[in-house]
């Protein structure tokens, strides 16, 4: 049993850090678009993006989940047709739906605030949307058949022949926001040629009606929990643009990446600690082991935030090469990153109060729970974007995984009640709530000077290590957190 765990720490590793290295590429592609677009030209981009986004899942409509269910059922077939049959079903749907899309153009124009003289980009969006989804069967398969090497090198291909191409389609080309779609054709076309041996290995022109009916009954729940979730990571920007303009969309989705900092320790954190409550759910202290976690993820979480928000104004304008980490004309939306991190910080609350979904097998809430994120992310960027604008906005996500992660603690402490140290949460959130009233205060007043910054950031330290944390606690992290990450990450 435990050799299969290793396995399973080995694979998510690998997978981990292909998804990390592979985030932190396409990151590097905001201060270039913020350097070489202006913010109505970035923007356009962004709200395309969010239509990409909402429409993977789609073309997907929860064929994924369907396929990783029923990948070993053989009885409505082989092993053949129950590639293929997914396979055929998403392609189909694919031409479908693609078909739809450019003759709906003007329609998703007009809900996307997109301007009709950039009307043509809908037919280098549609490719991007196919491909991607007829690559996605092949690479669950890779998945089933534990070839993680292979799947994380696709992707890291993906992203790298994106990210080149970009820039010399842009810098030596000189094309404008249409080389954005065109490389990622080109990538995504990559990705499905290097999958191609995988779908000829597989495949046979045959569509199992059986099969197929058990995959749509499956999969079919999944698309609208696969919708909320794409809601709340996006809706945001097409409201904006509706209440605002598409400048203050490009402005507002730059410094919204730069939530990349707590995103990256949030996503680190899951792919180990998915695995680590599996490993560790039936131990005596399981629950007492659980509680811990909590606490130190939101210290560790804490400090990012605080550290981050304090001083992301100082960092974007440190100057690589004459080039600043996103582009001057998109400075007026900073005072929107430690909301946006303070989100992230939520929803990193979230994955972990999952444990008690997975342990107790109670998967059936998290569509409701994620539809409540959609519906209050929604809610309240119409409530505050008139009168805040960007902030509105980014109050909108915090507000929605705040609410994710309130209500996911409440569910799983009726079917799996952990004692957490709440003195210790009070705590932390009040330290992070005061540093924070202090740091707008100073923002909006003028008054924010860098050494202001410092004595914010000894402040909260202090707290933080007088009050918060102590020795012993200090020795458990080491012995017990940081050693398990490093298992799960070597």
């Amino acid at each position: 049993m435990f050799d299969k765990l290793k396995e399973l720490s080995k694979d998510t590793a690998i997978y981990g850090v292909s998804t990390m290295v592979g985030r932190f590429l396409t990151f590097l592609l905001v201060p270039f678009y913020t350097h070489v677009f202006s913010d109505f030209e970035y923007g356009i981009v962004s709200n395309l993006y969010i239509f990409i986004a909402i429409f993977n899942v789609i073309f997907i409509y929860g064929m994924d989940a369907a396929y990783l269910k029923f990948a070993a059922v053989t009885g409505a077939g082989d092993e053949r047709d129950n590639f293929s049959t997914p396979f055929i079903s998403v392609f189909i749907a694919g031409v479908i739906l693609s078909l739809l899309i450019i003759i709906l153009k003007k329609i998703i124009f007009l809900t996307f605030d997109l301007p009709f003289d950039h009307l043509k980009l809908i037919y280098l969006v549609v490719p991007i949307l196919f491909i991607d989804a007829i690559s996605v069967i092949p690479f669950i398969k890779l998945r089933l058949e534990r070839q993680a090497r292979k799947f994380a090198l696709f992707k890291l291909l993906n992203i790298i022949v994106n990210v080149c191409l970009n820039l010399y389609l842009i810098l030596k080309l000189k094309w404008g926001i249409e080389a954005v779609f065109f490389s990622n054709i080109a990538a995504s076309l990559v990705s499905f040629l290097l999958l191609f041996p995988v779908v000829l290995k597989n495949f046979k022109i045959k569509l199992r009606l059986e099969l197929l009916k058990k995959l749509l009954k499956f999969g079919i729940p999944y698309l609208p929990a696969g919708l909320a979730s794409m809601f709340i990571q996006g809706i945001d920007r097409p409201i904006l643009g509706h209440l605002t303009n598409l400048g203050t969309v490009g402005i507002y989705n730059a410094n919204y990446k730069l939530g990349i900092f707590m995103m990256l320790f949030v996503s680190m954190f899951q792919y180990a600690w998915q695995p680590f409550f599996l490993q560790n759910a039936e131990e005596k202290n399981a629950k007492e082991l659980f509680s811990k976690v909590l606490s130190y993820f939101t210290i560790a979480a804490s400090f990012i935030l605080i550290i981050v928000s304090l001083f992301i104004s100082d960092i974007v304008r440190i100057n690589i090469f004459g080039y600043s980490i996103i582009g001057k004309a998109f400075w007026s939306g900073l005072d929107i990153v430690p909301v946006i991190l303070f989100g992230y910080l939520f929803n990193g609350l979230y994955v972990i109060f999952t444990a008690g979904i997975f342990i107790k097998e109670k998967s059936i809430y998290v569509p409701f729970i994620t539809g409540l994120g959609a519906v209050v992310n929604i809610a309240v960027n119409f409530a505050l974007i008139p009168s805040m604008r960007m902030m509105g906005a980014a109050i909108a996500t915090l507000a929605a995984y705040f609410a994710m992660a309130v209500c996911l603690y409440i569910v799983t402490q009726k079917i799996y009640k952990i004692e957490y140290e709440y003195k210790k949460m009070i705590k932390i959130f009040s330290s992070i709530l005061l540093t924070g009233l202090l740091y707008y205060s100073f923002l909006y007043s003028g008054h924010l000077l860098f050494i202001y910054k410092i004595l914010l950031m000894i402040m909260f330290t202090s707290w933080m290590l007088l009050y918060v944390v102590n020795k012993s606690e200090w020795d458990f992290i080491k012995t017990k957190i940081l050693k398990i990450g490093v298992k799960n990450n070597g």
